[in-house]
């Protein structure tokens, strides 16, 4: 049935068509007949049950940051079977993002490339929502730091959105790798991290119980700046890593439209340099650095395939744009 709702989503806007078919998922989950048919069809077989963190997740299936920025659609979400979903990326102030259009399909290559920029409302906005959900699944915290804001200063936006989310989400994500907001990838340079970190941390112990602290990365990092990263989350006792966010790497395209648009790729074609990062980043600490793997997950080879690597979870986008609400228990099934 969804191949055939995804030949009218696919005839639209990129962006129109997300909004269109969350807001109407969010209003098929709002009604108890339609909350139930959700999960008869697609929440069950998905207990999974995997412990981490003291935090238990029904199963390890989550949703990646981007796709639900503003916590708008969690309860709808938790329908669909996800063990976890981590919204943002949040910013202190609410930002329109980059100049539209900047969400492309790449159909051949099952792929997607989105310069959004870290559109979203603003944390205050988020935690309002948050405040007001019913849904019992974990929710993790991605934040970030606004356009507009001097890398100099960006330690006092993660901070300000940390104290903002921390009562309402169950772990974070720093986001200091996306390529859509200017120079904010220097940020992964251990100077500007161990400082972004370093506090952070402080706040964490200062807050009360110390929520999961844990690092999005690039999958175009060199080797050696990612060998820094591993030793400055080490040190400042990181709770794990993200790997990975989107790419600037435009190798191994098909050729099609849209391939040489600006903005990060997303996808199959992320797939085997995600699983190659998360295997390094296994064998690096010794499995002492729990991951969640991200990055082309499709079906449940795709993920087996992350946690055979060392992935302790794993995180859809792209592949539940391209499969429909039924890839979590579809993966459930297969892993």
């Amino acid at each position: 049935m969804y191949q055939f709702f995804k030949k009218i989503l696919f005839s639209r806007d990129p962006e129109k068509a997300h909004n269109f078919a969350m807001k109407n998922l969010n209003r098929v989950a709002s009604t108890k007949a339609g909350a139930f048919l959700l999960r008869q069809n697609f929440d069950k077989s998905c207990e999974k049950e995997v412990e981490l963190w003291n935090l238990k997740f029904k199963n390890p299936i989550g949703l990646a940051a981007g796709f639900d920025k503003d916590a708008k659609y969690l309860d709808a979400l938790e329908n669909l079977g996800f063990g976890f979903v981590e919204i943002g990326t949040l910013t202190p102030t609410p930002q329109p993002g980059n100049q539209k259009p900047r969400l492309f399909r790449l159909i051949e290559n099952e792929a997607i490339i989105n310069r959004m920029g870290f559109n979203n409302e603003g944390v205050d906005a988020a935690v309002e929502r948050l405040k007001n959900r019913k849904c019992q699944m974990i929710i993790g915290g991605n934040i970030g730091k606004n356009k507009s804001t001097p890398n100099e200063k960006a330690v006092e936006d993660y901070e300000y959105c940390f104290r903002k989310l921390y009562n309402y989400v169950d772990y974070f994500v720093v986001n200091v790798s996306s390529p859509n907001t200017p120079n904010l990838r220097d940020l992964q340079q251990k100077e500007p991290l161990s400082k972004i970190l370093s506090r952070l941390q402080l706040v964490n112990t200062e807050l009360g119980l110390a929520k999961p602290l844990l690092l999005k990365i690039s999958p175009d990092i060199d080797v050696n700046l990612l060998d820094e990263m591993i030793e400055t989350m080490i040190n400042l006792n990181l709770d794990g890593i993200v790997a990975t966010n989107t790419s600037i790497n435009r190798q191994n395209l098909s050729n099609e439209k849209n391939t040489d648009e600006a903005g990060g790729l997303s996808g199959k074609p992320l797939k085997d340099r995600s699983t190659e990062l998360i295997q390094y980043i296994h064998q690096k600490t010794q499995g002492k650095l729990p991951i969640i793997g991200v990055g082309g997950i499709f079906d449940a080879h795709d993920a087996k395939e992350k946690l055979d690597a060392g992935a302790s979870l794993v995180q859809v986008y792209t592949g539940f744009i391209y499969e429909g609400p039924g890839i979590v228990k579809n993966i459930c099934k297969g892993i």
